[in-house]
């Protein structure tokens, strides 16, 4: 498979980890749009949340609690943090491979939310 968040789970590209289990892992985005921004994926390939469904949902679940557990750990729960996830093309999801960015560390732009 030619996805790169599949070849960052297998090891076969670097990444700065900030969480892993065995249906996740996080890593430090490598363009942050904020002082903190963090992509939560799951490591079974869903190509985005316009594929999830009864089969992988309980998977989505875990990366979802992911998402909530890593937020805790970089600290961002006291100021709050934005959870994004582009689906297609026009959303601007440049990587087909569902994935959350968590963003925070400064006040983020309100205009789009």
């Amino acid at each position: 498979m030619d996805c790169l968040f599949c070849k960052i789970i297998a090891g076969e590209i670097p990444s700065n980890k900030v969480y892993e289990d065995d249906f996740v892992l996080a890593f430090h985005d490598i363009a942050p749009q904020a002082p903190t921004h963090v992509l939560v994926i799951p490591k079974a390939h869903i190509p985005s949340m316009a594929a999830v469904n009864e089969e992988n949902a309980e998977i989505v679940s875990k990366v979802l609690s992911a998402v909530s557990k890593v937020a805790k750990e970089l600290g961002l729960e006291e100021n709050g943090y934005r959870v994004v996830s582009n689906c297609g093309e026009y959303a601007g999801q440049t990587v087909h491979h569902l994935h959350f960015h968590i963003l925070g560390g400064k006040q983020l732009d309100l205009k789009m939310c």
